[in-house]
């Protein structure tokens, strides 16, 4: 399963990559900015997106958009950020975002996010 990382800070997709290697899934792209992701994307598909909310060149939410209207629902979308008003969830999740994280967050409960976004390996 190949995760898409997308977040401007070097240090929280560090931190995203190092809870998704403990969790049994090292295959992964990183991308800066929204921007970069879409290329990223474009380039090579990927099972699920992990994406921040506020970055510079194109910020998540406008990203989620563009990655809805260009490649369709069936990528599972899960923004992790420091917007925790309800409204902010609402319109991310109108946008096409698939589950939600407030940063800062523990790494049980991205791996609990991540478990309810990823279908199950079959046994």
């Amino acid at each position: 399963m190949r995760f898409l990382i997308v977040d401007d800070s070097s240090t929280m997709r560090r931190i995203i990559v190092n809870t998704l290697v403990k969790i049994g899934h090292e295959d992964y792209v990183e991308a800066p900015n929204g921007r970069d992701g879409l290329d990223r994307l474009a380039a090579a598909p990927v099972d699920v997106i992990i994406t921040d909310w506020n970055m510079p060149e194109m910020n998540g939410l406008e990203f989620v958009r563009a990655v809805r209207e260009q490649h369709g629902p069936d990528v599972p979308i899960l923004m992790v950020t420091t917007n925790a008003a309800r409204d902010d969830i609402v319109e991310a999740l109108r946008a096409g975002v698939t589950n939600y994280v407030v940063k800062p967050f523990t790494s049980s409960t991205l791996r609990e996010k991540i478990d309810a976004i990823v279908p199950a390996k079959p046994a």
